[in-house]
Parts: C-alpha cells; structure tokens; sequence
C-alpha cells in the first residue's frame, strides 16, 4: 500500500493540472487518508540539524518499515524563527525542516510539528523561549528564577500581545513543513489563573483555558486550514478520571472541555499499566479513551515505555471503539539527539559512541520505547481480545 501511495503521490506532483497551491498539502493528505484509515504515530524529540542523519535513517530505515504513517516532531523553540531572531533560537533552518517533510512524505508518512503552548515555557523556574525575551507574557512574574519548587512556567492566556507573537511562530512552522495540521501542546498547566496575576486572578480556570485553546483554533483551523490537536491531560476531571496529578486536571482546567471545538484531535496520553491507575481508584482501564469519544473529539491514545502498558491501552482503545479513534501514537521523551537512541534500540544495537554521551536512564527509557513500539504495532496487528 505504501509503495502505492508513493506513486500516486509523484503522478500527481508531475501532472500538469497539479498547481503549486494544489499539490504540497491538500492532495498529498487526502491521499494519504485514503490510504491510512488507521494512525500509527509516533512523537519524535531532540531535534536539530545537527542529528539530521539519524532522524532520517529513523524514520526512512526503521520506523516506515514497521508501519508508521505518522511523525509528530515536537519542534518547540528548537527552529531558527525568522519571524521572531529576537527569541535568539536555534535547531533547525528551513531548508532542514522541509528536507525532513520531505522524507516522510517519500515514505508515506504524514508529518504534524508540535509546538508547545501555554505551559512548558521553562524548565523549573528560569524562563526559556518566548519568556525569556518576553517576560511581561508571564503567568507567574512574581516567581523568582531560583524557586525550586515550580515545574514549568506559562504564559499568560489574558496577555493581549501574546497571540500576535505564537501566531507568528505557528504560522512559520506551518509553512517550513509544509503542514496541514499543528499539535499546540497544553499539557501539565498548573499556573493558570495565579492569584498575582493582574488579568487572570478570580478568573474560571476553565474559561481562561478554553480562551487559549479557541484562539489557538480559531487561527489555525479557521484561519490557516490545517487540523490541531492537543495534549488532552488539562481536560480530565481528577475527581472523576482517578489517573493522578499529572494525567488529569485539578485547577477546574477541565471545565473547558464543553467549551471548545470538537474537531480538536486529543492525544489523551496515560503511561502507567491499569494496575497503578486501579490502586488510585479507577474501575476500568484508560476510561478518558471512551470519554473524549463521547465528548465528540476524535482521539488518538498515547502511551510511552512500557510495552505492558501499550498493550493495555491500545485493548482498551477498541473495545467499543467508534469512528473518532484514530490509532495509537507511541510518546518518544527519551529517544536521543535526532532519535538515535531509539534508531539503535530498534537495530538492536549498543548506542552510538559518536552521537555524544548516553544518559543511563534514559537510554533505558529509550529501549523501553522500542519495545512498546514493537509490542503495540503487534497488538495492533492481532484480532481484539
């Protein structure tokens, strides 16, 4: 089937009623959605031109061949803006960016860049990215750079100047892939509607979130025509969902979920085996999977690096599953610079001495996605149990 797609995809690109507008997006994806009723993803990480090499032979040497049809390339600030050079950012160029559109597309596989928004705008208190250049767009000012105690900085959803900048970033990323659909992030925001915030103290939470999602949207899909997806962790209930801190949303974040549109994709990620959840309280195993679903929201379930965990969820996945279950996306947080780590995992090879040092754990975390990755496409193979 993938050779097939290949084809149609270059006798399209050289018929002579295929116009410039035509051909990069529009016609290759249709294409692509015909020939991929179901989603086998997988979230790519540590990209920059550098490690170039590696993330080709992942995805055109290894992942292809397995059967991925999807590449989410969590870019972040790792892109060298022309729209913002005051942001100061390096990885990759245009030109690095297109190339890596490009070998997905020659191996069928559809490329999504995500960028992070919202939340993750530092790691621990020392502003990064826009906040570093920006530091009037934060949520949390009053919180000094040497407090230990916060995980992640965000920016601030009722900043009236904010926007216009992401927007720019979103817009060139689209343009630089060539994509016809944006992950915006969303996940772990646990500072929104801080009580020193000027604009957002006595705020509902879950009406501040919502405002980001839907002007996220509205320039994306309305605006741009391309798809959007998101984390889908802020949007769950914990009194209801019962998955922990980190899964779901305490701060009343998931009031929002009545208040955005429902052709949002939702990666609903969750990387622990039932048995964690169950001790916390769940009754059945991955119970967000059904609920998105029956919110409306197409879903495309996440899992990280524990292969029993993958095969767990994806089992839940199609029991009763509808026609707004996309597949599976396998998480990549530890694959290594470009990948290749995890290029290595699946060769079956000890890491490679020239891409730099190896942290132990996440090596490890490495190998286990490979495994998950194998144990989930065969799941995935197999008949529902």
């Amino acid at each position: 089937m993938r050779s097939v797609l290949v084809a149609v995809v270059v006798l399209l690109a050289l018929h002579p009623l295929a116009t410039a507008a035509e051909r990069p997006a529009k016609t290759w994806l249709e294409t692509w959605k015909a020939a991929n009723p179901q989603w086998r993803a997988y979230h790519l990480t540590h990209l920059s031109g550098e490690t170039m090499p590696a993330t080709k032979a992942l995805i055109a040497d290894v992942l292809a061949p397995m059967g991925i049809n999807v590449v989410i390339a969590e870019v972040d600030y790792a892109y060298q803006f022309a729209s913002h050079p005051e942001l100061e950012c390096g990885g990759l160029n245009k030109q690095q960016a297109r190339e890596l559109t490009d070998i997905c597309h020659q191996h069928g596989i559809r490329l999504i860049p995500l960028f992070e928004c919202l939340g993750h705008q530092s790691w621990g208190a020392k502003r990064t990215g826009l906040l570093k250049k920006y530091p009037q767009f934060d949520e949390t000012p009053s919180i000094p750079e040497d407090d230990k105690k916060i995980y992640c900085r965000e920016w601030c959803p009722s900043h009236p100047e904010v926007n216009k900048v992401v927007f720019d970033l979103l817009d060139e990323l689209i343009d630089a892939f060539d994509a016809d659909a944006v992950h915006v992030g969303m996940d772990e925001v646990f500072l929104i509607g801080d009580k020193n915030c000027p604009r957002c103290k006595n705020k509902d939470v879950g009406e501040l979130f919502a405002k980001c999602v839907n002007a996220l949207h509205d320039h994306l899909v309305a605006h741009k025509g391309v798809e959007m997806l998101m984390w889908g962790d802020r949007l769950l209930d914990a009194k209801q969902m019962k998955y922990g801190a980190w899964d779901e949303s305490s701060t009343g974040s998931h009031r929002a979920i009545d208040r955005v549109p429902k052709d949002i994709i939702i990666c609903d990620w969750h990387y622990s085996v039932p048995e964690v959840y169950r001790r916390i309280g769940q009754k059945e195993p991955y119970p967000s999977i059904r609920f998105f679903q029956e919110k409306g929201f197409r879903v495309l379930p996440a899992t990280y690096c524990i292969p029993e965990a993958g095969v767990a969820m994806i089992r839940a996945s199609r029991l009763g599953a509808t026609d707004k279950m996309l597949g599976i996306l396998f998480t990549g947080w530890s694959n290594g610079p470009g990948g290749q780590w995890l290029l290595d995992a699946l060769r079956g090879r000890s890491p490679n001495a020239a891409a730099g040092p190896v942290d132990a754990k996440e090596l490890e975390a490495a190998r286990g996605t490979a495994a998950t990755i194998k144990a989930g496409l065969a799941e995935i193979s197999s008949p529902v149990k």
